[in-house]
């Protein structure tokens, strides 16, 4: 939740109480989250938005000064609930191989509850200004990151054979996407499997590449 903090804080507020913050956004991001996947992006305006929100015009722009600064927050909720999904894998008593299907198992459980964010993300993060867009996609690195120091820190006990850097690296990214595809291609997929029958194939899958 650390970094969550700090990229939040780079989208001005004239709130000194952080926690007041943290909550007002909260309602600003599920409300806007709403409204975009409804109306679309552009079609959405600020007033549209107070008012889902519960809130007055001008106590909005207490808490944000844009849709674009609305936008942003909705990435970084995304990658914040990730991080701590796959943090929370990491911190339980799972060893071996079931360490690794308790770090899929859990990012794939949060793309799901957060699949109309990812939606989101993919569809507009390209009218964020170039700022934004930047630490949006250093942000996806980083918890791409996470799932790669997931696998070192598993390959290197022996878990796996061992596996170079280039692949441990294309690993975490190939799962990442994986866990988003979910999100893209549910109106398909929930058709024919439920979240943890995908979640099943899935991490066959990865494991019989792992062997």
């Amino acid at each position: 939740m650390k970094a969550e903090a700090n990229n939040s804080r780079e989208v001005a507020t004239q709130i000194k109480n952080q926690e007041l913050v943290k909550q007002r956004r909260r309602q600003i991001v599920d409300a806007a989250v709403r409204l975009f996947v409804r109306h679309g992006y552009h079609k959405t305006t600020t007033r549209e938005l107070a008012k889902e929100t519960g809130l007055s015009i001008g106590s909005l722009y207490e808490y944000v000064s844009s849709k674009d600064d609305v936008l942003y927050l909705v990435c970084i909720a995304i990658h914040s609930a990730v991080e701590e999904g796959i943090q929370e894998a990491l911190a339980r008593s799972s060893h071996g191989r079931e360490a690794m299907a308790e770090i899929i198992r859990e990012y794939f459980h949060v793309c799901n509850r957060m699949s109309d964010h990812v939606l989101l993300m993919y569809q507009v993060t390209h009218f964020l200004p170039e700022k934004w867009q930047k630490k949006v996609l250093e942000t996806e690195i980083r918890i791409t990151n996470i799932l790669v120091e997931a696998i070192r820190e598993l390959n290197e006990k022996g878990v796996f054979e061992r596996l170079d850097e280039d692949t441990l690296e294309l690993l975490g990214h190939n799962l990442s996407v994986l866990g988003h595809t979910w999100a893209f291609r549910r109106w398909y997929f929930a058709k024919r499997f439920t979240l943890d029958q995908y979640i099943e194939h899935q991490t066959a899958f990865i494991m019989g590449f792992l062997k």
